[in-house]
């Protein structure tokens, strides 16, 4: 059973929004506020900005590569599966984490309700959240998603009329002093509150179940930073513009504390009602999009097989139930603060990891690496934010440095000593080295995948063309060639296939084009005949790297499709016309056909191409 496309574009945005908004929005602007004043806007602008490389690394990897587990699978077949394997790891723990400190965060908020609320019974309430989030997942990803659609729906509502009761009641004064810390404490703050945007890629996970993943991916991320931006800029500008800089550097909560200055305690109840909101949707996404990266990972042998089994619902229930069996236990038994420094390093590295994938997959010149989105500034933003991320990396302090190592040794040592790991796929990385030392390592294992990948993706149906091109004979002429000379060649290759006389088909090919030219647009011909005999039809495609010269044509063709087909094949042979004319018009059809490494991208060129495919042809 395949997972199914539940997620339509609404659900990608909540997801990505409602992992976003939670305690970076209703606990962190205080304790930023502290440390850079008034400035604290700037911080969380220039932290949201810093988040853009890897979210348009990542609308890139997955649109081209739409799979569970996102960040494992890109980074797998990016960089080889030993990196795709701790970057698998580090996804789940990092979510997990993020997870386990919003169910902690719902149990903390409780106390506004009953403030006589021991430790225990938070950390019961939290615990009961997971159970129910549990459950939901279990129900099916669908449900899971319309409840987070109504949470986010609902939070974002909350925010907005906090914006809107706050805004007439801002202090001007209060933002005297803006730039008198200077850039530098701007800067750090800005790393620490770099994790509030953490939550916008959780979409990568749970990318195959996404409907139209090209579209909804993209525009979904899209649409989430630019709404969280807003709201955050908005909502700390209300929050210092209506607190008392002592009153906002010492409370935990910091809107309702604002909303209680301009509605009283009615105001504070409905942001804290709001903050809990906030955290029950970053739990219910962390558990929906953690569970799949086991998933992805038990696919590969990398994890036993039955993290990979789906329950009735199409859900994989093993992963669901291990992770929140995680999340159980670090609510219970562990320090949860020191774990969510260590899942905001890991995230960092993840983001590092990303924009390095990019460039390996771009720099692989794979054939059917065919992103639908493409990342903008490339491999400029990449690499800035390669550097930024280590930078915020190495500020992250001692304990989380070396946590981090701990980790990543652990996960490693398992990826070394587990029996299951049997197969290796080969990686962009390997197609890098391949260029650059001029020969193949291995077979092309990876080209295959993404060539089904995207299939998938496209939801490409084979039909009768498709076969015939699989069939098809391929020619692949290094040297420039008459026409005469080229159709001697082909006349030969037929007179192979169809047990004909290679003299007689030559003959055909030649008063063919003396009744009417093959060449049909710039670059392209079609030479074809028709021959007696029944259910005949035949291709060779034909790629002419410095070109056919056919007369009264300037420019030399390079790219040919030879037929032969009998005389009751032309209603087949019309509508095969038609089919390659769909695909010779895709903008970059001559690029990828030029481009192409092998015989076997050739084909690919033709099978993966956009084209109506609703009839079979027949």
């Amino acid at each position: 059973m395949k997972l199914q496309k539940q997620i339509g574009l609404a659900g990608v945005f909540c997801i990505a929004a409602g992992a976003m908004i939670s305690s970076g929005l209703f606990v962190l602007p205080a304790i930023a506020f502290a440390k850079v004043g008034p400035a604290v806007i700037l911080s969380y602008m220039l932290a949201g900005f810093l988040v853009i490389p890897t979210m348009f690394a990542k609308a890139e990897l997955l649109t081209a590569m739409p799979k569970a587990g996102g960040d494992y699978f890109y980074i797998s077949r990016s960089m080889g599966v030993a990196n795709g394997f701790l970057g698998g790891v580090s996804n789940w723990f990092s979510l997990s984490c993020k997870s386990a400190f919003a169910l902690v965060g719902i149990g903390a908020f409780a106390s506004l309700i009953y403030p006589q609320i021991t430790e225990m019974q938070m950390d019961i309430i939290s615990a009961l959240f997971c159970v129910i989030f549990t459950v939901v997942n279990l129900k099916g990803v669908e449900l899971a998603a319309k409840y987070q659609i109504w949470l986010v729906s609902f939070l974002i509502a909350v925010c907005v009329i906090y914006i809107m009761w706050g805004l007439p009641e801002v202090r001007i004064d209060h933002y005297r002093g803006f730039f008198d810390g200077g850039f530098l404490p701007i800067l750090s703050t800005a790393g620490l509150v770099f994790v509030s945007f953490g939550g916008l890629t959780k979409v990568a996970s749970i990318a195959e179940e996404v409907k139209d993943p090209t579209r909804n991916i993209p525009l979904g991320m899209i649409l989430a930073w630019g709404v969280v931006m807003t709201l955050y800029a908005l909502a700390i500008f209300v929050t210092v513009g209506v607190l008392a800089p002592a009153t906002l550097s010492a409370t935990l909560m910091p809107l309702s504390a604002g909303a209680e200055v301009f509605e009283g305690k009615a105001g504070a109840a409905v942001l804290a009602f709001g903050a809990i909101l906030a955290f029950v949707s970053t739990a219910n996404a962390g558990i929906m999009t953690a569970s799949r990266a086991p998933l992805a990972m038990s696919r590969d042998k990398l994890l036993p097989p039955f993290f990979s089994k789906l329950n009735g619902n199409g859900v994989p229930y093993w992963p669901i139930l291990f992770t929140s069996a995680a999340m159980l236990a670090m609510i219970f038994a562990f320090d949860i603060e020191k774990l969510v420094k260590v899942a905001s390093a890991i995230m960092i590295a993840l983001f590092i990891l990303a924009n390095a994938a990019l460039i390996f997959m771009r720099e692989s010149h794979l054939a059917n690496y065919r992103p639908v989105f493409r990342a903008p500034l490339y491999p400029y933003l990449q690499i800035v934010g390669i550097i930024l991320y280590a930078a915020l990396l190495a500020s992250m302090g001692a304990f989380a440095l070396k946590a981090t190592g701990l980790f990543f040794g652990a996960s490693l040592l398992w990826y070394l000593i587990y029996p299951y790991r049997t197969e290796v796929k080969k990686s962009a990385l390997i197609h890098v080295v391949e260029r650059v030392i001029g020969r193949q390592i291995k077979t092309n294992t990876l080209s295959r995948e993404l060539k089904n990948v995207l299939r998938e993706r496209d939801s490409i149906m084979e039909d009768r063309f498709d076969i015939i091109v699989k069939e098809s004979l391929i020619m692949d002429i290094e040297d420039e060639m008459s026409a005469h000379d080229f159709f001697k060649n082909i006349s030969a290759r037929f007179a192979g296939l169809l047990a004909r006389d290679a003299g007689e088909l030559y003959g055909q090919f030649i008063e063919r084009e003396k009744i009417s030219a093959t060449v049909i647009k710039k670059g392209l011909a079609i030479p074809h005949i028709i021959i007696d005999g029944e259910k005949i039809f035949t291709m060779i495609l034909v790629r002419a790297k410095k070109g056919v010269i056919f007369p009264d044509n300037s420019e030399p063709v390079k790219t040919l499709f030879a037929i032969v087909a009998s005389g009751d094949e032309r209603n087949f042979y019309l509508r095969a016309l038609m089919a390659i004319a769909e695909i010779v018009q895709e903008k970059d059809f001559e690029e990828k056909w030029c481009a192409a490494a092998s015989k076997a991208d050739l084909e690919d060129v033709i099978l993966l191409a956009s084209r109506k495919r609703e009839e079979v042809l027949i």
